[in-house]
């Protein structure tokens, strides 16, 4: 196995680690030299969340401690590849320490996006081997972070199509791709109508890998590769990081990664829609009507409530297939982020069962969702007075309309979960590190391995 960023191999010159709170501090203070206690108590050192003490010794640096918070959280260890010296190499003291969930805030804290520079300096080491899921969680993580990171001209629906061609290739899966008017032909008009003003392509892309006889599972993405907001277009400090907009096709790439590294027993299909909704002679203009895969007709009442309208053709297609179980990430709507912040990914479920089964993975990995209502009496806000539908309307609870909107192309009991998801960092904290974010992904994948593992 490679060993992820900020991992060595296991080595007798490692340096001890110890893995402190305030509460243990004390009796382990008891334990060390005088020296060791006098010279804690002369820098301070509390054992506060996020704090680090380098302990010195005869020939230099003896061993250090980092000081943590929740002990079952793995940001709480994030801190130290970065706050120990570069160059050093560490192996965990501590036999009241989780050592899974040391090595998984290890390797996410290790982290940095170096595609067009070179990093700053290289993180601390940790001399151990984690186990395989918890090098497949980091992987994981990392990929929706690089994902998300790199800028649309790197990151266009063609590169999404080889990241998901090489996942398949990489896991003894199948990848079909239909692109550009090919889209018309079969019978996915609303992703070729947000995707035909731009000079790339739009596609829709499937994967699929697992045996026959496994319940079916599918992941779908909302790739937006680029969101200018269409013809409704969004004003400059709205456009800025709207490279971020496939977030929730990098989830979906991630877990998916997770599932067949992990031979998770399901028969996985992976729906990414990729398109850039760019302006152009032919773009997508409010007023128009266009009639979805699931022949309900929509009245697009503002260009830049793209997502849900490439989602919902997506996701008439998975129903199609009359999966156990299906599960869409976007990165939907900003009435989300009003509501519940950055950190905390909404999740809208038609199911109660998978719901809760996804809240309490959530609080058991610290990487939490918080479930809002699919209260239908505001589908009243979707009117139109020429279609079905509407794709926008009021701004009254616009996380809960564009679910409600989902929805109404996922078949009578048809189990369904949608999470609205930000994707991004929007400062630097320990193990966060500012920019793409993968988050309710390490839940994502608790509740799957409870669900069908």
């Amino acid at each position: 196995m490679t060993l992820p960023a900020g991992f060595t191999a296991p080595t007798d010159n490692a340096l001890p680690l110890y893995v402190l709170d305030s509460t243990g501090l004390a009796a382990w203070r008891a334990t060390q030299p005088a020296a060791v206690a006098a010279y804690l108590d002369a820098t301070g050192f509390t054992a506060a969340a996020g704090s680090v003490a380098l302990i010195p010794g005869a020939d230099g640096l003896a061993a250090a401690a980092i000081g943590v918070g929740d002990r079952n959280d793995a940001y709480s260890y994030a801190h130290a590849p970065f706050a120990l010296p570069a160059g050093t190499s560490w192996q965990l003291a501590s036999s009241d320490t989780n050592a899974d969930l040391l090595a998984l805030g290890w390797g996410l804290g290790s982290y940095r996006f170096n595609r067009y520079r070179k990093p700053a300096r290289a993180p601390a080491q940790l001399a151990a081997t984690p186990s395989t899921e918890v090098a497949a969680l980091i992987a994981a993580c990392c990929q929706v972070r690089d994902l998300v990171h790199t800028p649309t001209e790197d990151m266009g629906p063609q590169q999404l199509e080889d990241t998901i061609k090489a996942m398949a290739q990489a896991h003894g899966g199948q990848c079909t791709v239909i692109a550009g008017d090919a889209l018309l032909e079969h019978n996915f008009p609303t992703i070729h109508a947000v995707g035909r003003a731009s000079h790339r392509a739009p596609r829709l892309i499937e994967l699929r890998w697992g045996k026959a006889d496994a319940p079916k599972l599918t992941l779908v993405g909302k790739g937006v590769c680029f969101d200018t907001g269409g013809l409704d277009i969004k004003p400059a400090d709205g456009m800025r990081n709207m490279k971020k907009d496939m977030g929730g096709a990098a989830h979906a790439i991630g877990l998916a990664a997770l599932v067949m590294a992990q031979k998770l027993p399901v028969q996985l299909t992976l729906l990414v829609a990729a398109v850039e909704n760019a302006i152009g002679p032919n773009a997508l203009r409010p007023g128009e009507v266009v009639t979805t895969r699931a022949g309900i007709s929509v009245e697009i009442d503002n260009t830049d409530a793209e997502g849900r309208l490439i989602l919902c053709d997506a996701l008439a297609y998975a129903a199609e297939d009359k999966p156990e179980a299906i599960i869409d990430f976007a990165t939907l709507t900003g009435a989300a982020r009003i509501a519940l912040g950055p950190d905390l990914p909404a999740l809208f479920a038609n199911d109660d069962v998978l719901a809760q089964q996804w809240i309490d993975a959530g609080i058991a990995c610290a990487d939490p969702v918080w479930r809002m209502p699919l209260y239908r009496p505001y589908l009243r806000y979707l009117k139109s007075g020429v279609a079905d539908m509407a794709n926008a309307g009021s701004r009254m609870a616009g996380a809960v309309t564009a679910a409600l909107y989902l929805e109404r192309f996922i078949p009578a009991g048809q189990t369904w979960a949608h999470l609205d998801v930000y994707a991004w960092n929007d400062t630097d904290r320990p193990g966060r590190p500012a920019g793409g974010e993968a988050l309710a992904l390490r839940s994502a994948w608790a509740m799957l391995k409870a669900r069908y593992g």
